[in-house]
């Protein structure tokens, strides 16, 4: 009766983490590790993504303001650089595409029109594809993180049968700290995962709305280049 007292005062009242991951196997462990620095990563991603689109959005509504105020476009792309906003950067291709092919007479008008508008679109696709560049970790450890986990589990388990035999004992106190462990790298997997997968499709339609951002820009310029060029 004394010793079940004991073992009983022993026994943990709820689950610790540290100690779940002091005690697992060293496989497990470097799991657990690896999944708790691929979290650290992630909200690291999360946090420095979301104040940069922040930061876009407004300097992009600024700049747009400016530039449909200016008298020149021209000038104004001239003046003020493309100051790392996207919506600059696809002006001054238009810009600079529109000067090179005006400065003679211009023979196709059709044409010109479309030289601007496939300059536009192609930086605009290269500005979507740098602001989401980073967004593919947040998939990828969407997409593994869980299954790295489960490999966690899986070794765990085969540990804690292997006790089993070694003590040839099937008791439950044998195995419950073993499996309890492998049980807590899956935990961590979805730790992990659970916020990437959100966060990426969060991010992934803020970029999608970003970029259509751009290519309203981008259809407003050319057709007041188009008015330009029907009125030469």
């Amino acid at each position: 009766m004394s010793s079940l007292l004991l073992l009983s005062a022993a026994a943990p009242t709820r689950l610790d983490p540290i100690r779940l991951f002091l005690d697992a196997d060293i496989v497990v462990q470097l799991v657990m590790a690896g999944l708790l620095l691929a979290s650290v990563w992630v909200w690291m991603i999360i946090v420095s993504f979301s104040l940069r689109m922040r930061k876009l959005r407004s300097r992009t509504i600024d700049y747009e303001n400016e530039f449909w105020q200016a008298e020149s476009f021209d000038r104004f792309t001239s003046e003020r650089g493309n100051k790392d906003i996207p919506a600059a950067r696809v002006a001054q291709a238009a810009v600079s595409e529109y000067r090179r092919s005006s400065k003679g007479a211009v023979r196709d008008p059709e044409a010109l029109r479309g030289r601007i508008a496939l300059a536009m679109d192609s930086q605009i696709a290269l500005e979507a594809d740098d602001i989401a560049e980073r967004l593919n970790f947040l998939a990828t450890v969407g997409s593994v993180a869980p299954f790295v986990g489960l490999f966690g589990t899986v070794w765990g388990i085969m540990n804690s049968f292997f006790q089993i035999g070694a003590q040839e004992s099937s008791s439950l106190a044998v195995v419950a700290p073993g499996i309890s462990e492998a049980l807590f790298a899956t935990a961590i997997g979805l730790f992990a995962a659970i916020p990437a997968v959100i966060a990426y499709n969060r991010f992934s339609h803020r970029v999608d709305r970003y970029e259509a951002r751009l290519q309203r820009f981008a259809d407003r310029l050319n057709s007041t280049f188009s008015r330009q060029l029907e009125a030469r």
